[in-house]
């Protein structure tokens, strides 16, 4: 009597698992043919999709961190004594053997 209770109350916890569970395709399983509604559907969003793509504004080149700097900021710095220090100074990239 004990297994036969425990058997029940075991398919009892299991059954609700296995129909939550969708068909999930296996190698070599090809895909039932769409009906020709479903394949209308298909195309109807597709084209509403591409249309939705169409609707969005093209925007310009977008600066994220321009109301952080302010206006009245240093400029970046362009003097020739940068150029001339950079092409005074050498380097030699000598291998250690």
């Amino acid at each position: 009597m004990r297994v036969v209770l425990a058997a029940v109350i075991l398919a009892a916890l299991t059954a609700p698992a296995f129909a939550q569970q969708d068909h999930v395709q296996r190698p070599g399983e090809t895909e039932p043919d769409k009906t020709p509604a479903q394949k209308e559907a298909d195309k109807a969003a597709a084209d509403a999709y591409k249309r939705s793509l169409g609707a969005i504004p093209d925007k310009g080149p977008q600066d994220p961190w321009g109301t952080v700097r302010g206006t009245d900021g240093p400029k970046p710095a362009t003097n020739k004594t940068s150029k001339s220090a950079k092409s005074k100074t050498t380097t030699t990239d000598a291998k250690p053997q």
